[in-house]
């Protein structure tokens, strides 16, 4: 059962946020397969500070064995 974890920097309308886990959804199960009911996804927003305090060295780039696409920004 698949489960997305999306974090955002704070300021994406809800609507977007709504779109952006059914896009996300959509693309996953044309590579992997499975019915909708089988994923889950969760979207939480961090501050500036907290994305660079916290996010991108500890949820980023501490964690490079399970990271498929590296940022092209560094802290």
């Amino acid at each position: 059962m698949p489960h997305f974890e999306i974090k955002l920097l704070e300021g994406k309308t809800e609507e977007q946020k709504q779109q952006l886990a059914a896009e996300v959804v959509k693309a996953a199960q044309k590579v992997i397969g499975y019915g909708d009911e089988s994923y889950s996804v969760t979207i939480e927003d961090f501050t500036y500070q907290e994305w660079f305090g916290k996010v991108y060295p500890d949820d980023i780039m501490a964690r490079k064995e399970i990271l498929y696409k590296q940022p092209g920004y560094t802290a």
